[in-house]
């Protein structure tokens, strides 16, 4: 089974624009959960432009599936992950100032850097590598120590349109790669109710999608709970 997990930035970004707490992220994190997702996803970035430090502290009172905190792997990050000990740690390279991830680990370049943070993270809890679909950067992934890759499937988004045959390709072979090698596999950024069943079909071994913008997006026209389950759907 492929889970489901939801990530809340977007509902956070919605919040923080008016200041207050509407929406609750919290409720909306439960709501998700009571409504078949697998689990509860967040990127707390340190400008806080989403969701805070103090959010991914308030969510681990109350998140009952798997909590999966995203984030770049700086002192401040390692913090949260060691004080809050959630069911998977995904480290993206992501620099402080960007508007959201747009490429995944060079794991050849940095492999003494993330094996160094790897090994102190896999004592906590399962560490997934954010990698791009080449199989080069799953199989030192593996090098690394990496539990799992999320595999970054904005060029999967882009070419379905035009050719959905050849846009799901290299991800195939990444995937066989990461199985090859050990790993598990998670896949996420871009994926919606277009193109996610496609890309299901393809790589059934999938372990877990984490989709936030589109799902927010679709839940403006559907509500969440129908959207959730489009999105399950998509998975079956």
């Amino acid at each position: 089974m492929t889970r489901l997990s939801v990530n809340i930035n977007k509902v956070a970004t919605l919040r923080n624009a008016r200041g207050g707490n509407n929406p609750d992220i919290i409720r909306v994190a439960m709501d998700c959960e009571r409504f078949g997702a697998e689990g509860i996803t967040v990127h707390p970035r340190p400008d806080e432009r989403h969701i805070t430090k103090q959010d991914v502290y308030d969510l681990k009172k109350t998140v009952t599936t798997e909590f999966n905190i995203e984030g770049y792997p700086d002192e401040r990050y390692i913090e949260i992950i060691k004080d809050i000990r959630p069911a998977q740690a995904t480290l993206v390279p992501d620099m402080p100032d960007q508007l959201t991830s747009n490429h995944g680990w060079d794991t050849v370049k940095y492999k003494d850097y993330l094996t160094d943070i790897v090994s102190e993270l896999k004592n906590i809890c399962r560490v997934s590598l954010f990698v791009d679909a080449d199989e080069r950067m799953v199989e030192n992934a593996k090098l690394c120590g990496a539990d799992r890759v999320e595999l970054y499937t904005q060029s999967y988004a882009e070419l379905y349109l035009k050719c959905k045959e050849e846009a799901v390709k290299p991800f195939i072979l990444a995937s066989r790669t990461a199985i090859s090698c050990g790993l598990e596999v998670n896949a996420g950024h871009d994926l919606s109710l277009e193109n996610l069943r496609y890309f299901h079909e393809n790589i059934p071994e999938l372990k877990e999608v984490s989709i936030g913008h589109a799902l927010i997006c679709d839940a403006l026209y559907y509500g969440l709970e129908q959207t959730i389950r489009r999105y399950k759907d998509c998975l079956r």
